[in-house]
């Protein structure tokens, strides 16, 4: 049974992806410091999963060692890949409070990396972003494309992924660095899912309006496209989390570092997402301008996929209404998400 560890799993995206890890038959250690992350998913976890799941308390930033000694017990290494989705990731409050961002994300990932290097752990998956491409030049985006993050939540992921670059080069770390676009959807039971108040995620916010649960904002500045609302690639949260475990998968069996685009190959404007969500819950709501946009946001993000097709045999399965029936699920369940 292979054994990885999962940093963020307390969060959104990490808890799911866990679940799937954990439902695939690995064995699950993670690591959360309940920043930004919840209480309750992690308990969930622990019951359904028992002795295939344990979870430490612990800041990336702080030693890590103990944790890895203990997990080396009759073991050559303490995990076989590590999963690392821990990390601050609202684009505006990065340009409100870039110190958080350079701090939280950037030395908490080179403690990280210097921890594998001690512990000779060499397959590291990394949750990176499409931030880090800015204000592309050409659309759909391709690995290829040239970095110009502008915003410093994309600038601390450029980074770690030049951190795990040079730990590749000097250190033999083999990593699989996965740049997503927009996520959106719970797991398909409803069981995990956004808690985050108030919401950054566009899709959340919406079922959450015709659900009655919060008034709908739109915080976008107007930009040049057809309806003047950003165009994004929203992404499946589980499509997205079978990514990584087929990433975890092409570096055991010995798979070379990669960099690699994950999300659908299409975009959907700001407004055709609202307009999908009123079509599909058959709920009306208000669409209200925001009082203040957000800032350092890009007109246009789309992904070519098709290095994720051939290297890691992953292309997505689910669409909008998918992520959208499993929403509703997840706030009719949790209208508030998790309690703090």
């Amino acid at each position: 049974m292979s054994k990885i560890l999962i940093t963020g799993c307390a969060g959104y995206i990490g808890s799911i992806a866990a679940d799937i890890f954990l439902k695939n038959g690995y064995q699950v250690v993670s690591i959360d410091n309940f920043q930004t992350g919840y209480k309750q998913p992690i308990e969930i976890l622990q019951e359904r999963h028992k002795d295939k799941f344990k979870f430490y308390e612990a800041d990336l930033k702080g030693d890590l060692s103990p944790i890895f000694e203990k997990e080396s017990k009759n073991r050559e290494a303490a995990f076989d890949a590590v999963v690392h989705y821990a990390a601050s990731c609202v684009v505006d409050e990065s340009m409100k409070n870039p110190y958080k961002y350079f701090q939280n994300n950037v030395l908490g990932s080179l403690n990280l990396l210097e921890t594998l290097a001690k512990y000779k752990i060499n397959r590291l998956v990394f949750s990176s972003t499409c931030a880090v491409y800015g204000e592309a030049k050409t659309v759909p985006i391709s690995e290829e494309n040239p970095t110009n993050p502008n915003n410093v939540y994309g600038e601390s992921k450029l980074m770690i992924e030049k951190m795990i670059d040079w730990y590749g080069k000097i250190k033999g770390l083999n990593y699989v660095i996965l740049r997503y676009f927009n996520v959106s959807g719970a797991s398909e039971d409803g069981v995990f899912g956004y808690s985050k108040d108030p919401s950054t995620h566009l899709t959340e916010n919406a079922v959450k309006s015709s659900l009655g649960i919060v008034p709908f904002y739109l915080t976008y500045q107007k930009m040049e496209t057809p309806d003047g609302s950003p165009i994004r690639d929203y992404v499946n949260v589980i499509d997205l989390n079978e990514a990584h475990m087929k990433a975890v998968e092409y570096l055991t069996k010995g798979g070379g570092s990669q960099l690699i685009n994950l999300g659908t190959g299409t975009g959907n404007s700001v407004l055709e997402i609202v307009n999908k969500v009123q079509e599909l819950t058959g709920k009306k709501f208000d669409v209200k301008p925001a009082d203040k946009p957000r800032e350092g946001e890009a007109p246009k993000l789309i992904a070519t996929i098709e290095k994720a097709k051939s290297i890691l045999d992953w292309s997505p399965k689910r669409k909008v209404e998918d992520s959208v029936k499993s929403l509703l699920t997840w706030y009719k369940a949790h209208p508030q998400g998790w309690e703090k």
